[in-house]
């Protein structure tokens, strides 16, 4: 199946529309030609009115960490966006949004990522993309995991916490992302987009 038809079947997707407080409105943005993959959670409600992904604080944070602008950022050509779960899944009753849906990475992820063979990084946005993708690899915690960011390189994955304002106290207990990581995430990124 060609990219297009593809993603035509994927932002038609309804499987879980019954578990969506809002209905469905899967969000995705990819070409072929793409050479960094982000792989984040699930949409929250501003991203899920609007249908551009990571169009809010945490975009913008993550915008920042990448050093890239808007354009290149929202240029699919040049960076995918695929998260763990297409839709808007909801809240939690103490706050913060429910995990991603189950049902769509199994679904979708495989075939999506057989149509980005130019894929030279792939950041892994917080727990659930981290648990799915490297699996026993991971260590103990995100915080293990991140910090063991250098092990995943050579893969081309670089696992991150989510740029939610929520982890504006992580990062201050977290130094060594800031001093470590993010050199190498901007370094690559603009070794890969130039």
């Amino acid at each position: 199946m060609a990219l297009d038809a593809l993603l035509a079947d994927v932002r038609a997707c309804a499987i879980c529309a019954d578990s969506l407080p809002l209905g469905p409105r899967p969000v995705v943005r990819m070409a072929k030609s793409a050479r960094i993959l982000v792989i984040g959670q699930a949409p929250g409600t501003k991203v899920h009115e609007t249908g551009l992904p990571w169009n809010d604080a945490s975009g913008d944070r993550l915008r920042d960490w990448l050093g890239l602008p808007v354009d290149d950022f929202y240029d699919p050509a040049k960076l995918a966006i695929m998260p763990m779960g297409f839709c808007y899944p909801g809240r939690m009753a103490r706050g913060g949004d429910l995990p991603p849906r189950p049902e769509c990475a199994p679904t979708w992820h495989d075939a999506l990522l057989g149509h980005l063979p130019n894929i030279g990084l792939t950041l892994l946005i917080g727990q659930y993309a981290q648990s799915y993708y490297l699996g026993k690899r991971r260590a103990k915690t995100m915080t293990q995991t991140v910090h063991q960011f250098a092990d995943y390189l050579p893969e081309g994955i670089l696992p991150m916490p989510h740029p939610s304002w929520r982890n504006t106290a992580w990062m201050k207990k977290n130094p060594w992302f800031e001093t470590d990581l993010l050199p190498v995430l901007r370094a690559k990124v603009q070794a890969l987009l130039g």
